[in-house]
């Protein structure tokens, strides 16, 4: 058999891959869902969920091992001038056992709960966001997760006990001409005896140039006694015809060890395959259900530290007289950022904790967690460099060669920017997390909002969708949120209140289920392609998560007599200045420029425009916009590098 060729695809088959790969199920509650159709599920979250004493102790033990080795073993402005983690640091980690954090103790890992390992990562990712992306490269979505979640007895023994001690795995889905359109995939893997032939190139595959493991997802061709479809596969990266052929450089993460790699018949054995044929992209969607809650958990380092430096530098540096930061203008960006870092840490926190429990489908929280833990990292580290001037834009060793403080603002600015597009770029992510929004709406009115569907089909629709809005829409008219007694516990003797940001929550959430109503009303069909209305309606969801969470952290906070009136204060700060932001994006779901923008692009694409280009140079190189992919033998050197 030969490798299939490459061939167009329609928006539509895309759009089917991408369907046939998501959970179609919900077994299990989940809060933010609920959100989306109006229902504010408090007792989902509230009282906050607690971690089990032994968890805690491990847990707790291993972080006080981890800070020592990160504070005396890790120089993180060594991987940022050298581009590189050092052999020795990396051969540190495996021998504290931290590429095994989530690996279960019987294969040898260290089995920490999803709340510590986010902890970890938080910690690591302060002193070197490159170790951060190793070690959560190598366990969030690596060879560990899917093969606890999907794999065989046989494949846990052989491969688990390797990734929590020795060896080091990346996953390999993205391809040059193929990033969040995996129906496009091109690499493939033809049946061949009891074996598999590789062949393809995988573009940006973090860990892959030290890889000794790889997760790979290829195309199987459907044949006889052969399903076919995108399936996942484990790959020693030193079999015959694996060459990784170079490493990347970019503008972030400069020691992140991310490259090409060619496969040139590559023979995988069967028993390597992770699932079945066909279940690839079901196995790295679900295994991101909790793999993206590593991102937020680097975004909450980034904040911690933000506030840490505006603070002190605030203390030290004065204008006209007083602090900067009693300055109005510089007062708000410190308060932008302690508020939104209590939030966030708020997220990531009930997140982690609620899928340690597993007592919630937690597919659209992680998700949100991601979306808006990258979005207001990325806007607190701007406001840093900007409340540290000219200082927050020049480099750490500049300042140091000068006799300043040596403050790796910019290069915060730098690493912080590839958070917004790891593991799903905010642009996929707001249409992933829409998708699932409107799950139940398009359950109960799907055929009837399709144009390929019968009359006969869509008539049955509007009978079985008639009768869920008749007693869904109802509800949506009023709340609690509407009733001033409700939530007082969120308002104890002494202390800010915080049952008014609740009610807020509930009235917006059944705001935001009949906007979504609405839209589907005006555009049926063309709701798809109204990104949009799509993205406004996604954000106003994260913001009112992030809310609930702040609030029930503070009153967690507090229950406990840990910093309460302190906690009560900044989820206060946090859900008026989110309340804000909500109102706007409310705004905008009607008054916007959307049509405008639309025809302006296609302006700009007919060249309509192109005057407007005068007048400069472009400094860019020669070259395709997109590199050749064609399979076949490597003509450039094995650039793989082991760290033994």
């Amino acid at each position: 058999m030969t490798a299939p060729s490459v061939r167009p695809v329609s928006e539509r088959e895309a759009r089917q891959v991408a369907e046939a790969a998501r959970e179609q199920g919900w077994k299990k509650p989940s809060f933010a869902k609920e959100l989306f159709l109006g229902r504010f599920r408090l007792d989902l979250i509230h009282p906050h969920p607690m971690p089990l004493p032994e968890d805690v102790r491990r847990g707790e033990e291993f972080l006080a091992e981890l800070r020592d080795f990160c504070e005396n073993r890790i120089d993180g402005a060594r991987i940022e001038r050298e581009a590189q983690i050092p052999d020795e640091t990396v051969a540190g980690l495996k021998e504290l056992g931290a590429f095994g954090m989530k690996i279960d103790t019987k294969y040898g890992g260290l089995g920490l709960t999803q709340v510590y390992y986010n902890k970890a990562l938080a910690l690591v990712g302060s002193a070197s966001p490159v170790v951060g992306a190793l070690l959560s490269a190598h366990q969030s979505i690596g060879v560990p997760q899917p093969v606890k979640l999907f794999g065989t007895q046989e494949q846990k023994d052989a491969f688990l006990p390797r990734c929590a001690r020795t060896d080091i795995s990346a996953f390999l889905l993205t391809e040059p001409d193929v990033g969040s359109d995996p129906a496009r995939l091109a690499t493939a893997a033809v049946p061949d005896g009891d074996d598999y032939v590789l062949d393809g190139v995988k573009l940006w595959t973090t860990n892959g140039v030290v890889a000794d493991l790889l997760v790979v997802m290829a195309r199987v061709p459907k044949s006889e006694g052969h399903k076919g479809g995108i399936t996942a596969f484990v790959v020693e990266t030193a079999a015959e015809g694996v060459t990784v052929e170079r490493r990347n450089a970019f503008m972030g993460l400069r020691g992140i060890e991310n490259g090409v790699t060619r496969f040139h018949q590559v023979r995988v054995p069967a028993a390597h395959r992770i699932g079945p044929e066909g279940a690839g992209l079901k196995i790295a969607l679900t295994t991101l259900n909790t793999g993206r809650l590593s991102i937020p958990a680097m975004c909450v380092s980034g904040g911690k530290w933000a506030l840490k430096i505006a603070r002190e530098w605030s203390l030290a540096r004065e204008q006209w007289g007083k602090s900067i930061a009693k300055h109005e203008a510089v007062g708000a960006k410190i308060s932008f950022i302690a508020a939104t870092t209590f939030a966030l840490e708020a997220v990531l926190e009930l997140s982690g904790q609620m899928a340690d429990e597993d007592r919630n489908d937690i597919r659209i929280e992680a998700a949100l967690a991601k979306l808006y833990a990258s979005e207001m990292a990325w806007l607190m580290t701007d406001e840093l460099v900007q409340i540290r001037g000219g200082r927050g834009y020049e480099t750490a060793a500049s300042l140091a060669a000068r006799g300043e403080r040596a403050v790796p603002a910019e290069q915060m600015l730098r690493d912080a920017r590839i958070n917004r597009i790891f593991e799903g770029s905010t642009e996929i992510m707001h249409l992933l997390i829409a998708r699932e929004a409107v799950d139940t709406h398009l359950s109960v009115a799907g055929d009837l909002i399709d144009p390929d569907k019968s009359l006969g089909d869509k008539a049955k629709a509007g009978a079985k969708a008639g009768g869920f809005y008749a007693r869904w829409l109802p509800k949506l008219v009023a709340g609690p949120g509407q009733l001033p007694r409700t939530y007082t516990e969120f308002h104890p003797a002494g202390h800010r209140d915080l049952s008014g940001h609740l009610r807020y929550v509930e009235r917006s959430a059944r705001k935001l289920a009949r906007s979504t109503f609405y839209g589907m009303s005006r555009w049926q069909g063309r709701m798809e392609t109204k990104q949009g209305f799509l993205g406004r309606i996604v954000d106003i969801g994260a913001e009112l998560f992030a809310m609930s969470a702040a609030c029930v952290r503070a009153e967690h906070l507090r229950s406990r007599g840990e910093h309460g009136p302190e906690a009560y204060q900044l989820a206060d700060a946090f859900c008026r200045q989110a309340r804000v932001r909500v109102e706007e994006l409310f705004h905008r779901l009607w008054v916007n420029t959307d049509e405008l923008d639309r025809k302006v692009v296609d302006g700009v694409l007919a060249g309509s425009y192109e005057w407007l280009e005068g007048g400069i140079v472009d400094p860019s190189g020669e070259g395709p916009w997109i590199a050749d992919a064609t399979p076949g033998p490597s003509k450039a050197e094995n650039v793989h590098r082991p760290i033994r």
